[in-house]
């Protein structure tokens, strides 16, 4: 288990004020953040531009180290231990960075196994195994400037498993690549988690992405940590009320109209909209039940009873405009005070 808590990174910045001025200024990239990434666990990382996050993978991975706070793989100090656990660890980035193009895929394979130290008689099987794994053992001497997008991606997934880690950072790993060679690479990614029990952080502006591999997603802003949990807490903490769609045989104002006093003897607060035949209603209160005892009541035919479950995508959206609205009531404060 990677267990992060309270990781903070602050980073002291030159200023200018003038041609001939300047003054010193703390930047918090990284404020507050706790997390933890389970073996067989897919976790999401999201957050716009200038978030965080980039900063925060960059600690995980040993590559900077954090103003405070402390993250353990394992139980393992990664401050004090970091180079036990640039063994644990391997990073795949989406895109054509991280391989050699001059090079063939075996020989950029051979290249980064020699970096982890591995053994020659080891590491020869484990590239054979691995360009197996990625379908790419027939293409193993061809340079990789002949290869598709796909190809490369399928070899970086190849490079980022070459030291067989328990942990594994994905950036945009389908970023550019065909709706064929993604859906390949997704399955790859849930073998990795789920057979092979890799403990798995992905970084992704593909939310549909996102709500399709993780099993829990941290949400950060600002450097800070807003929210966490699965897909449906995100959902629920963004919209709050819940969306349904009812409707019966023979549907009408009458009926409508009935609906709208039994919801509202539950809800006075619930909004009812009746567009094509159905009733569209919001409402802080749970109404499975209530909706289809209102059908029972009035012996009517339920044709469509269902509560509407938004996406991930229409909750960041919500989201985002929500913090952008939030910023410019601050700004206009702050203009206001003095």
């Amino acid at each position: 288990m990677i267990e992060v808590k309270n990781l903070k990174k602050t980073y002291d910045v030159k200023r200018r004020d003038g041609l001939f001025k300047s003054h010193r200024e703390t930047i918090e990239a990284v404020k507050d953040i706790s997390m933890r990434i389970d073996a067989g666990q897919i976790v999401g990382l999201l957050g716009i531009n200038g978030a965080g996050k980039t900063t925060t993978i960059k600690m995980l991975t040993t590559l900077i180290e954090p103003t405070s706070g402390t993250y353990s793989f394992d139980g393992m100090d990664a401050i004090v231990h970091p180079a036990e656990v640039k063994k644990q660890i391997n990073m795949i980035a989406g895109g054509e960075r991280m391989i050699y193009w001059r090079l063939s895929a075996y020989e950029n394979l051979w290249y980064y196994g020699q970096l982890y130290g591995i053994d020659n008689s080891v590491l020869k099987q484990r590239i054979e195994n691995l360009l197996k794994m990625v379908g790419l053992q027939d293409k193993a001497n061809l340079p990789v400037e002949t290869f598709s997008k796909g190809m490369k991606q399928r070899l970086q997934i190849a490079r980022g498993l070459i030291n067989d880690p328990k942990y594994i950072f994905l950036d945009e790993p389908t970023i550019g690549l065909d709706a064929v060679v993604t859906r390949e690479l997704h399955d790859e990614i849930k073998s990795l988690a789920k057979v092979k029990e890799k403990g798995i952080l992905l970084t992704s502006h593909y939310l549909s992405e996102v709500e399709e591999l993780c099993d829990y997603i941290y949400l950060v802003n600002n450097g800070e940590l807003i929210v966490e949990g699965t897909k449906k807490d995100l959902t629920d903490f963004v919209f709050l009320r819940n969306q349904y769609v009812f409707s019966t045989k023979g549907m009408d104002k009458n009926v409508y109209n009935g609906l709208k006093r039994h919801v509202r003897n539950v809800d006075n607060d619930a909004e009812i909209l009746f567009e094509n035949g159905k009733a569209m209603i919001t409402s802080n209160v749970e109404l499975s039940t209530i909706l289809a005892g209102f059908a029972i009541q009035e012996s009517l035919t339920i044709v469509e009873l269902h509560k509407m479950e938004p996406s991930l995508e229409q909750a960041m959206i919500k989201l985002s405009k929500d913090m952008k609205k939030e910023a410019e009531r601050e700004i206009l404060y702050k203009s206001l005070v003095g």
